[in-house]
C-alpha cells in the first residue's frame, strides 16, 4: 500500500511540475498566481500533524529527475506548494533576489519553500533576500 501511494506522490509531483514548467515560461505569473495563494511576509507555521508531508519533497526531487526536461527553483517550489495546500499543510512560496553585490554569477532570483519555520526545498547558501512570500 505504502509503495502505491508513493508513486501516486511522485506521479503527482511529475504532472505539477510540467504544470509548473508550462506556466512559468509561457504565462504571466499574475495570471496564475491565485494557485500560490495570499501575499503575506510572515513564515509559515508548523506543519499539519495529521499528514504524513515527509514524502513530498523527496517526491518532487525524484519526479524532477525523471522527466525529461530541467526543472529550476520556481517549479519546483510551486509544485512542491500546491502538493502542501492540498493537503492543508501551512507553507509559504518565497521568491527571493541575490544580493547586489553577487549578481550576475549566479542567477538574480530564487524561489524556495518554507514550512513549519524551515525551508523544506530550495535552500541554498546564497545570500538572497525574500521579495514576496505566497501562501
Amino acid at each position: 500500500m505504502a509503495k502505491v501511494r508513493w508513486w501516486s506522490t511522485v506521479a503527482e509531483a511529475m504532472i505539477l511540475l510540467a504544470a509548473a514548467r508550462l506556466l512559468v515560461a509561457a504565462v504571466a505569473l499574475r495570471h496564475w498566481r491565485f494557485l500560490l495563494g495570499d501575499v503575506g511576509t510572515a513564515n509559515a507555521g508548523q506543519p499539519a500533524s495529521t499528514c504524513d508531508c515527509t514524502m513530498l519533497v523527496p517526491a518532487v526531487e525524484r519526479a524532477a529527475a525523471r522527466l525529461p526536461f530541467h526543472t529550476k527553483c520556481l517549479p519546483r517550489a510551486t509544485a512542491l506548494h500546491v502538493m502542501y495546500r492540498r493537503r492543508k499543510i501551512p507553507s509559504k512560496l518565497v521568491i527571493g533576489v541575490l544580493d547586489p553585490r553577487r549578481r550576475g554569477a549566479v542567477e538574480d532570483l530564487h524561489a524556495w519553500v518554507e514550512s513549519g519555520g524551515a525551508v523544506v526545498i530550495g535552500a541554498i547558501a546564497e545570500p538572497f533576500h525574500p521579495i514576496i512570500r505566497f501562501g
